[in-house]
């Protein structure tokens, strides 16, 4: 009906601001893709799943930029435009520098290609600082957390609420180092790192999770091509369905795997911008058009580097184009043509390069081009033409372009922020990933009176994680015994790589009181087997020392039933204390002991569940053997029950692991560093609640002063009144302008609350006067139409349809909507329009919510009467012809049921890839608005 169209407008006004407020008690989560030059962020919250956040600009991707001028701090592009005019205090491409010595290949790079930045040392981390003054100065890490803080107001702004946890991409190729300084840079955001997510893996996720039904039991394989701004990766990936048994049954899921990994860090659109700069710069040098050299302007050379980048975007598309910069230097404008065919010629070496990480990715996957299924093609710089043409030369065949280059990382990161947080429910999709780096334990040995040093893989290359691994040394008894974990040799790659790792050295583990733990049993007949040392790689990539246990072997004479006793359980207990889970039951695969005298790396199962199952199948099978052999089977263990017991006691070893690379902040330095971006966070409120207080007042002042002159006001006001509000609303406005422009946000809000409270009654009565009449004509439609209703039903049919007290209900509902129908037409049509509002909009919609319980009670009974009739009509009719009716009912059934089907197929579509679950607040917020609802 067409009163409902009215109704919901008006009710929604009244409901819509409660409701809202509710809604914001949900959860929500987000994912940042951070690149060097750009950064793309997504959310998940309740009713939006995977979303991506749009910045101040309405853009879905900012520029990873932070420029300080005069005391304030710009982010994106406006740090963009103050970094043209002063370039040596706007920073860009710091994920580049972060967790990296001042002696980096990387960072002397930097230095190289940005020379007009004051970096100076951090002597305590031998990392590297930003100066901005004599009193300021940035870490890499504060900086790129200023960053990540300003993401997360963008995910927020977005939500509609706080967001604490995020998944947080990051370049594959980073070593330890990298990755711990980026999680304390997202700790100083006060962002909680659900997980490190590496760049190709969330690519891929994407990939998979609208590639779903394309997944089979079979792998099939897809590389994907990545070329950025600062590096360039090949990825080989496999998706398969796999078998997992996590919550005490078989379930079946998608996965995909890293199978191997190639990258070139330092190939990528930044260098072939910079090229083009350089070339830009030397082109106008040579017209001498002024006698100082355009590369010993910062400024000049800031412009270049901006107008080189719009102009390479441009040769994407085009086979030339103008580069044009207004007073690039001393005045003096630059205009020069370029071609496509001249810029692949400055870039010529980059371009030879585009093929090797594909090599190096089919090399670590031991795959060939013919196996790999497409080959997509991820990231900005895979638009170029030229890189498209070496590619596809080299992989020979076409290139898929079926994925967003721009969004795809970021969607897939806040698909495993949404599985991974405890809001939300999506379809489970396996992501393993790989080492790049191999980890290896090294450690002295004596042999013959000589130190030999040892070597034993920990993680080798392309190892899955996340996964645990627990390393055992034998016939180590001495008190104090130590190992360095560092990376293993990586003649894999190209020296320019290994040196852009850095020191191999991870950490030196000491372990002490292994005599003590001994001397704990020297009255028993006991045998030291091992030293265990338990290490995990969690998902972030991060590698993580757990804990150390000694392994002893007890010799008991009595017999097994006797063996239990309390010291067995002390050992068994204290061994689930620190190990998190038995290991005992894997020691007899690791018997065997090496020269050098370390067992091989054990690895724990995947799925413990899995091989529960098939350790119960084995009991199964040993219980249904003949009688004769489980006989001879009781014979042989009533002998072995007369031979003394062995007994397995893990006793804890004390242990300290020191970094030997330590670029991370100190606990105090990391302190100081909070407080100041704190600091500058409260300034930035500071200083937006004043720009907002004051555009506020300024905005309002103007829009009285022109509502004054409009009709609809002039007529519901006195003259007094309107000169009063007209004479403050002047002496605001000159004191803005004069000695009001300095001040303080409180004094701006101030003054906007008493304007506001001057004005209330008048913009209170024109709202009423407007709204008034169409409310009124809704309540005579109602009324209107209840009547005509009822007048169209016959007294006999009334009699039998309703009862006495509800014929009786209705006519006084009516009765009483009529009276005060004519009670408010009548006193608003006496009442001038300036005095005070005696029947407001909001009565009259109560009004006519009473009336529309009415008019449904009515057309509901109405409604069920006449298909009670049908239904009877329909059964005499099918008494004469059964076949018939039979047969159009059926007709008609699997029609409906077709309808519905596809129906729930579409939906299910929809819903497949992300599920978000109803939560009890949800539900009783619905409830609430339905009873708003019912009361008004």
């Amino acid at each position: 009906m067409m009163y409902h169209k009215r109704l919901s407008f008006m009710l929604l006004v009244i409901l819509y601001t409660d409701f809202i407020s509710n809604e914001a008690n949900a959860v929500a989560v987000m994912s940042i893709d951070l690149g060097s030059e750009w950064m793309k962020v997504a959310i998940v919250s309740p009713g939006v799943p995977m979303e991506i956040a749009l910045n101040k600009e309405s853009k879905r991707k900012t520029p990873v930029t932070i420029s300080f001028r005069d005391g304030e701090r710009t982010f994106g592009e406006d740090a963009q435009v103050v970094g043209t005019r002063f370039p040596q205090t706007s920073f860009s491409y710091i994920l580049d520098l972060i967790g990296k010595p001042i002696d980096s290949p990387i960072v002397q790079l930097f230095r190289k290609r940005f020379p007009y930045y004051n970096i100076e040392a951090d002597k305590e981390r031998n990392t590297l600082i930003f100066r901005i003054d004599e009193v300021t100065t940035f870490t890499p890490e504060e900086l790129l957390a200023q960053i990540l803080h300003k993401a997360k107001e963008f995910a927020e702004l977005s939500a509609g609420q706080k967001i604490k946890e995020a998944v947080i991409t990051v370049p594959g190729f980073f070593n330890q180092a990298e990755r711990s300084a980026l999680i304390q840079a997202a700790e100083l955001a006060d962002i909680k790192v659900l997980q490190l997510f590496n760049d190709y893996s969330a690519v891929a996720l994407n990939y998979g999770i609208f590639h779903r039904k394309e997944i089979n039991d079979s792998a099939h394989y897809i590389m994907f091509y990545d070329m950025g701004a600062s590096s360039t990766t090949a990825t080989v990936v496999g998706f398969q369905n796999v078998k997992t048994k996590e919550r005490g049954f078989v379930e079946t899921h998608p996965q995909v795997s890293i199978l191997g990994v190639g990258y070139d860090r330092t190939l990528g659109g930044l260098e072939m911008q910079l090229r083009l700069r350089d070339y830009l710069g030397k082109e106008f040098d040579a017209m001498k058009k002024t006698s100082t050299s355009v590369f010993s302007s910062p400024r000049a050379m800031a412009k270049l580097f901006k107008e080189a980048g719009r102009v390479k975007n441009v040769l994407s598309a085009n086979i030339d184009h103008y580069a044009q910069i207004e007073g690039l230097l001393d005045e003096k404008d630059l205009r020069l043509q370029v071609t496509r065919e001249k810029f692949e010629e400055l870039c010529a070496d980059l371009f030879e390069r585009v093929s090797n990480p594909v090599k190096t990715a089919l090399e670590t996957s031991a795959l060939t081009m013919d196996i790999i299924s497409q080959v997509v093609l991820v990231g900005a710089g895979t638009r170029m033409p030229k890189v498209q043409e070496k590619l596809a030369a080299f992989v020979k065949t076409d290139l898929s372009k079926n994925i967003n280059t721009d969004e795809a990382a970021a969607l897939g990161a806040v698909y495993k922020a949404a599985e991974l947080s405890q809001g939300f429910k999506v379809k489970k999709f396996i992501t393993k990933d790989a080492v790049l780096f191999p980890i290896q334990i090294v450690f002295d040995r004596i042999v013959e009176n000589k130190v030999k040093q040892v070597r034993r893989m920990l993680f080798s290359r392309m190892n899955a994680y996340p996964q645990k691994k627990i390393i055992t040394f034998n016939k180590h008894n001495e008190n104090v015994f130590s190992f360095n974990v560092n990376y293993a040799e990586l003649d894999y790659l190209p020296k320019k790589e290994i040196d852009a790792v850095g020191t191999f050295n991870i950490s030196l583990v000491t372990l002490t009181g292994i005599t003590e733990a001994l001397s704990k049993h020297e009255n028993d007949i006991v045998e030291s087997k091992s030293i265990k040392v338990h290490f995990s790689m969690n998902e972030s990539g991060l590698l993580n020392f757990i804990n150390v246990e000694l392994v002893l072997e007890k010799t008991s004479p009595t017999t097994p039933d006797e063996v239990e006793g309390a010291f067995v359980k002390f050992g068994s207990t204290i061994s689930k204390l620190f190990s998190g889970s038995d290991e005992s039951e894997n020691d007899d695969k690791v018997e065997e002991t090496l020269k050098d005298g370390i067992k091989p790396v054990h690895e724990e199962p995947e799925y413990p569940g899995l091989k529960k199952e098939t350790k119960e199948k084995d009991k199964t099978n040993n219980e249904t053997k003949p009688i004769e052999e489980k006989s001879e089977n009781k014979t042989e263990k009533l002998e072995k029950d007369q031979t003394p017991t062995i007994i397995t006691i893990k006793e804890p070893i004390d242990a300290k692991e020191l970094k030997v690379v330590q670029f991370t902040l100190s606990e105090d330095k990391f302190l100081i560093s909070q407080e100041k971006l704190k600091a500058l966070d409260t300034f930035d409120e500071q200083k937006a609640r004043r720009e907002n207080a004051l555009n506020n007042l300024e905005s309002f002042v103007i829009d009285v002063q022109q509502k004054l002159e409009l009709d609809e006001y002039k007529v519901a006001i006195l003259p007094e009144e309107a000169e009063k509000i007209k004479k403050s609303c002047n002496d605001v406005s000159e004191w803005l302008y004069e000695e009001g422009f300095e001040a303080t946000s409180e004094i701006y809000e101030q003054k906007l609350e008493d304007l506001q409270k001057l004005t209330r009654d008048l913009y209170e009565r024109v709202f009423e006067h407007s709204e008034r009449p169409e409310a009124l004509r809704v309540l005579v439609s109602m009324l209107d139409e209840i009547k005509a209703s009822l007048n169209n039903i016959p007294s006999e049919e009334m009699l039998e349809i309703f009862t006495q007290i509800e014929i009786e209900s209705v006519e006084k509902a009516i009765n009483e909507t009529e009276e005060y129908y004519n009670r408010v037409v009548k006193v608003t049509s006496e009442s001038k329009l300036y005095e005070p509002v005696t029947y407001k909009v909001r009565d009259i919609v109560q009004k006519i919510a009473v009336l529309d319980r009415e008019i449904k009670y009515v057309f509901n009974k109405l409604k069920i009467w006449k298909l009670k009739g049908a239904t009877n009509s329909t059964d005499k009719v099918g008494e004469n012809n059964t076949t018939n009716g039979d047969s159009e009912s059926e007709n008609k059934t699997k029609t409906e049921q077709n309808t519905t089907l596809d129906k729930n197929e579409s939906e299910a579509v929809e819903a497949e890839v992300f599920e978000l679950p109803i939560s009890n607040s949800t539900k009783s917020e619905d409830k609430e608005f339905k009873d708003k609802h019912q009361e008004l």
